[in-house]
This record gives C-alpha cells, structure tokens and sequence, in this order.
C-alpha cells in the first residue's frame, strides 16, 4: 500500500518531487537545490564526513540538475533523437574542504552553470549547512561521445541553461 501522499499508481519518484532535489529561480539565476542527510556509511572512524562523500553528494547534485533542466541521462546513453549515444564525464574538479560535517547532520548541495561552452559546463557547487558553505567545487563536465570523442551540446540543453547566465 503507498503512503496516504502519494497518489494511487505512482512511483515513488513520482509521488516525491523532492527526491531530486528542485530548481530555484530568484534574480535572474538558476541554482538546483539538493537536501542530504548525513549517515554512518558517509564518515570516516573519526565520526566526520569522509572526504569522498563530499564528492559523491555533489555528483548528486549536478545528476539531478541536469535532470530537471530537460537532459535525459538515458536518451544520452541510449543515442535517441539520432545522436551517438553520450555521456557527461568529469574532466576536472577544484575542491575546497571549508568545514566539517557529521552524522545526521541535514546538508544542502546547490548546483549553478558557471560557464558553459560548445561541449563543456563549468558548475559552481556549494555544500552548506544553515546556509554557511562548508565545502565548494568547480567542476567542469564535458559530453563525450561513446568512441570517447567530445560533443556539443544539444540545442534545447543550452537553451535550457541559458536563464543562468542572463
């Protein structure tokens, strides 16, 4: 039986749009919004967050925006619309361990295009808690193709991430 919230016939992802997080609009900027909860299996013997699962949550965070600008991870696996089949691969990352985090601690990624170009994204990721940045990335993506050559990205992605730069 499904929890009284959500509807009849829905899958879980369905009746929780929170699940991915959510898209902000204020200012004239696009930020995604992930929450996580901070759980044993995310720190290390010391009881803090292991460095890895910074990395993780913000791996998290630029899925999830993606996904709800409009880019369809398994279109791009799968090659549909008569593209080669592709994917977002990391190219480079910056990080920066402000503060630490620790268990059950509730923690917000946030996820912004910073840059773009014909086949890259440059996001600006921020972990915080009660809204003091306790760990920053600047991480470059860029879609490459199966054979592992880079592509561009589709018109109606860049269309898509174009309120972010305005």
């Amino acid at each position: 039986m499904s929890p009284p919230d959500i509807p009849s016939g829905a899958t879980p992802a369905q009746g929780w749009p929170d699940l991915a997080g959510r898209l902000i609009e204020d200012g004239g900027e696009r930020r995604h919004v992930l929450p996580v909860r901070v759980y044993f299996e995310d720190t290390d013997f010391s009881g803090l967050v292991y460095h890895g699962s910074y990395v993780r949550w913000c791996e998290r965070g630029r899925s999830d925006f993606l996904r709800l600008v409009g880019n369809d991870h398994h279109a791009l696996l799968q090659g549909i619309d008569g593209r080669e089949p592709a994917a977002f691969v990391v190219r480079r990352m910056g990080l920066e361990f402000l503060r630490p985090a620790r268990i059950d601690e509730v923690l917000e990624v946030t996820t912004r295009v910073k840059e773009t170009t014909a086949a890259t994204l440059v996001l600006d990721q921020r972990i915080s808690r009660d809204g003091r940045d306790i760990f920053t990335a600047e991480v470059m993506v860029v879609l490459i193709s199966a054979s592992g050559r880079p592509l561009r990205l589709s018109a109606a992605l860049r269309k898509a991430l174009q309120f972010d730069r305005q």
